[in-house]
């Protein structure tokens, strides 16, 4: 069986890992958390030597010692680590773990190890569980929806107590974070860590256990669908706290309009089918007749947003006064209904007709800027690094086309953008970002210039790209579909 071999620096030290290209994702993680000496919920991260995160899988790239990675404890539970004693003795006995699949290499070909004077560290286990642990172990059952939702709902209970480091907690406030190594679980970790940072738990008299059940109770309405999922969701609203931080908004705007921005960004899509309002409007669904065709899906996720908080486990609004919870209600809906690409002119347009004579004082203006604040967010993946913003797309691309493949199936106009017979990456987006990000992005930085490097030069770099591809495949194909 092929074997490869990862160096990587840990603790200040040098190490290599051998482990077969079939190997578990948990073995291979388990190998690296004992080499780490890292707790069992502690969260590990694995940066290569451009200092970018990588996936911990038996796909990571072999390498040598020139280039190692660097792999990192960034979420450790402190509250375990005030004992001396205790502590280097479990930190010994991980370290042995991780020299334990070394030696347990050569334990069929060396007939003279003996280890016997170790067993008090649980060095090894029974011969039996050795072979269980480094056979090759078949392909598992996929979970059921309820058991993966129990199975991310056990590992965040477990990880919500973590302190996230602060490199993390620096990288969380820019565009630059990279969603696609973050497990679900982690990703509830850090929107726990965006509500605690802005201060709200303190605020609004948050328990954290409640924030805890909420915050899960937004990832399972979130649906398993390519674009529109909780990734989407936690990209979001991960935009939206950086651009807090970035426009130095704390100063501006009140805290109970920060708490409704990114509450807005967190529910936005809650329980999204797939499928757009105009297909929604066209199939004349559930959705479009409950709610007149008026942007049935926005408003189905402020009904969804509201369920969730109705029930006492999830409340994070309890102990708001009547006036503070009509604020919030009031804004989380007004922000989330805005996010309809229907009425994009309309809020565009008003946000401009404010910014000669701007006043962050001005309830109008606050409320319009707070609704393109969302808006950038919820679109803003061209803001973001090209490796992170490119599969995004084909993500969306995949949600377009089934809608397009439902539409032709069932006798519906078919929207020209979805048409996977008339849809490229280069020409969708070249259009996307013309006439609807640079527009949007470019009055949002007239407000706050700081924001020009941030997020109106990578959406540029990005234009420039998708139109170089869009130019190579016309002119290798005659204007005709890549």
């Amino acid at each position: 069986m092929t074997t490869k071999v990862i160096y990587f620096m840990v603790n200040g030290q040098l190490e290599h890992a051998e482990f077969r290209t079939d190997c578990c994702l948990t073995d291979v993680k388990d190998l690296f958390r004992a080499a780490a000496e890292a707790g069992p919920h502690d969260i590990l991260k694995m940066y290569n030597a451009k200092g970018n995160v990588v996936k911990i899988s038996a796909r990571l790239t072999a390498n040598d010692v020139h280039t190692c990675y660097r792999l990192e404890v960034v979420a450790a539970d402190l509250q375990n680590q005030g004992v001396a004693v205790p502590t280097e003795l479990c930190n010994m006995e991980n370290r042995l773990k991780y020299l334990e699949t070394k030696v347990l290499e050569h334990v069929g070909q060396t007939t003279d190890i003996n280890v016997e004077h170790l067993s008090w560290m649980g060095l090894f286990r029974e011969q039996c569980d050795r072979q269980e642990k480094f056979c090759h172990k078949p392909s598992k059952a996929p979970l059921s929806l309820q058991e993966e939702q129990a199975r991310v709902r056990w590992m965040f209970r477990q990880m919500s107590a973590l302190h996230v480091n602060e490199e993390v907690r620096e990288y969380l406030k820019t565009p630059l974070f990279d969603n696609w190594q973050w497990e679900e679980a982690e990703m509830m970790v850090l929107l726990q860590v965006m509500y605690t940072d802005l201060d709200f738990l303190t605020a609004f008299h948050i328990d954290p256990y409640v924030l805890q059940n909420f915050l899960f109770e937004v990832y399972c309405h979130y649906n398993n669908i390519p674009f529109h999922n909780f990734h989407h969701c936690f990209c979001v609203t991960q935009m939206m706290y950086g651009l807090i931080w970035l426009t130095d908004l704390r100063s501006k705007l009140e805290r109970i309009d920060l708490f409704i921005m990114l509450t807005s960004a967190l529910c936005h899509d809650l329980d999204h089918p797939g499928y757009n309002n105009v297909y929604q409007i066209n199939a004349q669904t559930d959705l479009a007749l409950r709610y007149n065709d008026i942007s049935p899906l926005e408003n189905h996720h402020c009904a969804i947003a509201f369920a969730i908080l109705a029930k006492p486990e999830c409340n994070i609004l309890k102990s708001l006064t009547s006036s503070q919870y009509k604020h919030i209600r009031g804004g989380i809906i007004k922000c989330i209904l805005a996010t309809d690409m229907a009425r994009h002119n309309e809020v565009l347009n008003k946000f401009k007709s404010t910014l000669p004579s701007f006043d962050f004082k001005t309830n109008d203006h606050k409320e319009v800027l707070m609704k393109i604040m969302v808006k950038v967010s919820d679109i803003s993946n061209e803001a973001r690094p090209m490796a992170v913003a490119e599969p995004w797309l084909d993500c969306l691309l995949q949600e377009f086309f089934n809608q397009s493949d439902a539409e032709k199936l069932q006798g519906l106009p078919v929207t020209p953008f979805m048409d996977r017979d008339k849809v490229s990456k280069p020409s969708s987006q070249t259009s996307f970002i013309r006439f609807v990000l640079l527009p949007l992005f470019s009055e949002l930085t007239k407000l706050f210039p700081c924001l020009e490097k941030h997020i109106l030069e990578p959406v540029r770099k990005a234009l420039d790209h998708y139109s170089d591809l869009q130019k190579e495949a016309q002119a290798e194909g005659g204007g005709a579909k890549p």
